[in-house]
């Protein structure tokens, strides 16, 4: 269902990794409700069905693909799948499931390649791809990235810190080549959305105390933002920037205040 019902993105393609749970899903659910033709890809294909039988209910059934982006040949499946229709949008918002055992000291070779592999080669690669075919078109395309707070501040989880800080300035130097093409390219930093790689109880060490609005984020939240920033109605001269959808997180002092 549309936000505003006037279907932003109507007659508009898009493509979404890491559609089949959390953020992504609901980016991919929201972009099929203003109207895009949308292509999904994950690696959980049971999950990736039960996304497309959720848009189907609302909106044109979309296209899916299941591809491992941690593999080095994952992004070419995903964009061969694609090419015969390239998107006008593309949404990267894949990652690997974070483990707090995965400390600087002690993260496997193999988990930090995967991570870094996802969030950072696969995205630039596959975007490269999907940024020149929209130049060839002359589509005044978008590019949006998930990355994290985590890209400025440590997150005790090297590999997935390390990919987001590099995605940050990718963003900036695919938006610093593109912009003339009319091409956006941002990002969104999400704030503590459950199931986002921390827990959800209401214990005094969890983030929930340290955000001024006084909740949890939720993914709709990233994707009603993520449906502004891609709007060239609304976010037209907008590029090369990362919008912090967080509810105040990032302004957490690391002195404890006193309630009073």
């Amino acid at each position: 269902m549309s936000i505003l019902e006037i279907e932003l993105f109507k007659g508009e393609r898009a493509l979404v990794t890491g559609a089949a749970s959390n953020i992504g899903r609901a980016i991919a659910v929201r972009l099929a409700g203003e109207g895009a033709d949308v292509t999904i890809t994950d690696i959980d294909k049971n999950s990736l069905s039960e996304v497309s039988e959720e848009i189907s209910n609302i909106a044109q059934p979309p296209r899916s693909i299941v591809s491992d982006l941690s593999n080095t040949l994952g992004w070419k499946n995903v964009w061969n799948f694609v090419a015969d229709a390239p998107p006008d949008i593309f949404v990267h918002s894949a990652c690997p499931q974070r483990h707090e055992k995965d400390l600087p000291l002690s993260v496997e070779e193999e988990t930090f390649d995967a991570m870094i592999n996802t969030n950072l080669r696969s995205g630039f690669l596959l975007g490269r791809e999907v940024a020149n075919a929209m130049r060839n078109r002359n589509v005044e395309g978008r590019l949006l990235y998930l990355t994290s707070l985590h890209a400025t501040e440590p997150r005790n989880l090297p590999h997935y810190s390390a990919s987001k800080a590099g995605m940050t300035m990718m963003i900036k130097e695919f938006a610093r080549e593109l912009g003339t093409a009319g091409i956006r390219v941002n990002g969104i930093a999400p704030g503590a959305i459950p199931g986002g790689g921390f827990a959800t109880s209401e214990d005094s060490f969890q983030p929930k105390r340290k955000i001024p609005m006084g909740r949890f984020g939720s993914a709709d939240d990233i994707a009603r933002s993520a449906m502004a920033l891609l709007s060239n109605d609304f976010m037209g001269y907008v590029t090369g920037t990362t919008l912090i959808v967080d509810g105040g997180l990032q302004l957490f002092n690391w002195i404890d205040f006193p309630d009073q």
